[in-house]
């Protein structure tokens, strides 16, 4: 019976809900007019579920404006640290590590889906039977346990608090290259890269009021943003993670599917997708490349998803030695517990590559390969 369960939930989350359902009407409405309402027949049911929640949404963060604006304002955010890499690259794996220290804070998937009323609402969310009936058990990209409180990407938060997001591309496909732009925000006018930091700030005020101390936060388009972020957050920590890149490619094309059919509003038009994850992780690393020198130096560390998988109480041990972080002997059992509940996880085979897919890669990617010390 509750593999049946499981099944209905996996069904609501591929045909009707969606994470980005948190837009206030106003924002709501005035995406869908940008549209020209063009919905894909079969995402209509996504359409109207997104449109309903706007509706409450709207009430909800007039409440919340109401009551939390002006302590908002005094709000002194202490310096986060930010996981890099590219999706796929373990980014996850490792927020859920750091996210076991108790010092430390993390968006959760409820107050990255609904940044605009989380404060008022979360706790009444938290204990609803009927969402933790109807929220799969697990990520549908990669099976790891998943809930209102697991740790999530801010990227989804700063989507629906600006509509600036390549995750918009997700929604409407067919407008993909335009929210391109936002990946890495080169070229955006100053208006929009002024509302988008007004966004960041906003989050990070709330999450700051929430928990009053430092928040880990992890989102793969902060890997090419670090000047953006640094003009913010000029105190800020930076953890990169990359992975065999081979390994990336193959992960994310089977995860992005998944993602599609969890997001998707349009029907995506036929693409070269090989080609679009090609460009978008050299563009993503050209810029990361560039910028991290910008860092201050005992602020960054790298590390490689392979020796974080082989030795992960060693490498989160030199992670905290390099950037400077006290209490991680405290920290040991929690993340020991977290490892224990974790080890009999099976990551997705993933297929063989075609020798012309492989040579396009190696070609594009051959720097980065060079960079990190992988055979390419």
């Amino acid at each position: 019976m509750s593999d049946h369960k499981e099944a209905f939930r996996t069904f609501l989350t591929k045909n009707l809900f969606s994470p980005v359902a948190g837009f206030p009407a106003g924002d709501w409405l005035r995406i869908l007019w940008e549209q020209h309402l063009r919905v894909s027949p079969r995402y209509v049911p996504r359409a109207l579920f997104i449109t309903l929640n706007s509706l409450a949404n709207t009430q909800g963060r007039r409440r919340e404006d109401s009551e939390f604006g002006g302590r908002l304002q005094a709000v002194e955010v202490p310096p986060p640290i930010f996981v890099l890499g590219h999706w796929r690259s373990g980014t996850t794996h490792l927020h859920n590590l750091l996210a076991q220290d108790p010092q430390f804070a993390y968006p959760t998937f409820y107050q990255a889906t609904q940044p605009h009323t989380f404060l008022s609402t979360e706790e009444r969310a938290r204990g609803s039977k009927l969402l933790k009936s109807l929220s799969p058990r697990t990520r549908l990209i990669d099976n790891m346990q998943a809930g209102i409180d697991s740790p999530m990407e801010d990227e989804v938060a700063l989507c629906i608090l600006t509509g600036l997001s390549p995750i918009m591309g997700w929604l409407f496909p067919r407008r993909e290259s335009h929210y391109d732009r936002y990946l890495t925000f080169r070229g955006v006018p100053p208006d929009e890269v002024a509302r988008w930091k007004a966004g960041v700030t906003c989050f990070m005020r709330k999450l700051s009021l929430r928990y009053a101390r430092p928040v880990i936060l992890k989102s793969p388009p902060h890997t090419c943003r670090i000047r953006l972020l640094l003009e913010l957050l000029p105190e800020a920590r930076f953890i990169h993670i990359h992975r065999n890149p081979y390994t990336v490619f193959r992960s994310y094309q089977r995860s992005a599917r998944i993602m599609g059919q969890m997001l998707w509003l349009q029907r995506p038009p036929a693409a070269d997708f090989d080609q679009r994850v090609i460009d978008q992780y050299r563009r993503m690393y050209e810029v990361f490349f560039e910028e991290r020198g910008l860092i201050p130096q005992g602020r960054f560390v790298e590390l490689g998803f392979e020796d974080l998988e082989r030795d992960p109480m060693g490498q989160l041990e030199r992670i905290y030695a390099v950037l400077n972080i006290g209490g991680f002997a405290a920290a040991q059992p929690s993340i020991a517990r977290y490892l224990e509940s974790i080890a009999g996880y099976r990551k997705s085979r993933l297929p063989e590559f075609e020798s012309a897919l492989q040579s396009r890669i190696r070609g594009a990617w051959g720097s980065f390969f060079e960079a990190w010390g992988y055979t390419p």
